[in-house]
């Protein structure tokens, strides 16, 4: 029998799909009284575990040869933790008039979470760009996310969101920082199984992340907070987020070239540098947001599918652009050409499938 696979013409990533049924299994059977106790411990818990398998999987090795593109990787990071928060800061002048407060804290919430690694490197890959440098550079955002993500929620969202305390960061620390680190201390002795059992445990991330959700949804729904957003505010939402994304991909492909990168490095820049990570995004507004999480999220579920459709397009116009694919000739690069990244090319599918860390 054949494998069963997605269908390539189906515009909408299937884990989206999971996550709307999910938000759809919270509205219609929330979590209450001792359930929800129990459903937030084990989100809690997986969380922490979620991080863990983080830190486990980071190539300490990958990631100090990574430093010697540095220029690249600073780019990136500087698109990711100042030009997006400042474009979220911007637009705080659309409130009320097209945004609620509570879906712009969302908004900016968004712009303060670090990049993608699977789809940034499968797009650079489709677009024959530098995969090594998408690589790292995806890498280096999830490891700084870590810590600035939480820094930057407290100096920007305050205690609008969930109330972002002392208690707060007491969680994050030991929610996040702690697992990540225990991974890292941990991978000697556990990498070899983490990449022997790779897709079994693709299906434990994607598990958690789905419990994360209905759990927040589920705290959304009894509080009856969900009632306070209307049709009207979704398509304002969705509107602020495609000019959102349209302003980074022209700003990180332009802006590169300015810079002096080549064509491979663009590429790389322009796909870690417009993506945020649903993967991460999630479990750290569980513990930013607590209640309100909900809200919190639902910016960046909406944005993290737009990103993949977009992307999707881009990355195929770029592999077929002429001027692109004389540049890449003349340039030789063996990680930047067809053949040197045919290797990376193969987990394109099984990338764009999952929650995109």
């Amino acid at each position: 029998m054949k494998r069963l696979s997605w269908p390539s013409w189906m515009p909408i990533d299937p884990y989206i799909l999971a996550l709307i049924g999910t938000v759809g299994v919270a509205a219609l059977l929330p979590a209450r009284g001792a359930a929800a106790d129990v459903a937030s411990g084990a989100s809690t818990a997986a969380v922490a575990f979620l991080f863990f398998l983080y830190g486990a999987r980071l190539s300490t090795r990958e990631a100090m040869d990574g430093l010697r593109h540095w220029r690249l990787h600073i780019t990136v990071l500087a698109c990711t933790f100042v030009l997006f928060p400042l474009l979220g800061l911007a637009a705080r002048g659309l409130v009320p008039a097209l945004l609620p407060q509570n879906l712009y804290e969302g908004l900016l919430f968004l712009t303060l979470v670090p990049s993608t690694i699977q789809s940034s490197i499968a797009f650079t890959s489709i677009a024959r760009g530098n995969v090594p440098a998408a690589i790292c550079a995806g890498s280096f955002s999830s490891l700084a996310g870590i810590v600035i993500t939480p820094l930057l929620a407290a100096a920007l969202l305050g205690n609008s969101g969930g109330g972002f305390s002392a208690d707060s960061l007491v969680k994050i620390v030991l929610q996040l920082l702690v697992p990540f680190v225990a991974g890292q201390l941990l991978r000697r002795w556990v990498g070899g199984f983490l990449t022997r059992h790779k897709k079994v445990l693709g299906y434990v991330d994607r598990g958690s992340i789905l419990l994360v959700v209905y759990t927040a949804f589920s705290e959304g729904m009894v509080q009856g907070i969900w009632h306070q957003v209307s049709a009207v505010r979704l398509a304002g939402l969705l509107a602020v987020e495609a000019v959102l994304l349209a302003v980074m991909l022209v700003v990180t492909w332009y802006g590169a070239k300015a810079l002096g990168f080549d064509r491979g490095d663009r590429i790389a820049i322009q796909f870690a540098g417009s993506k945020k990570s649903l993967a991460s995004g999630l479990p750290m507004a569980s513990v930013l947001f607590g209640a309100h999480a909900s809200l919190a999220v639902l910016p960046l579920m909406l944005f993290h599918q737009m990103q993949l459709m977009v992307c999707a397009v881009l990355a195929k116009r770029r592999a077929k652009d002429p001027e692109d694919l004389k540049e890449t000739e003349a340039d030789g690069a063996p990680g930047r050409t067809p053949a040197g990244t045919a290797g990376a090319g193969v987990g394109v599918s099984s990338s764009a499938s999952g929650p995109n860390r």
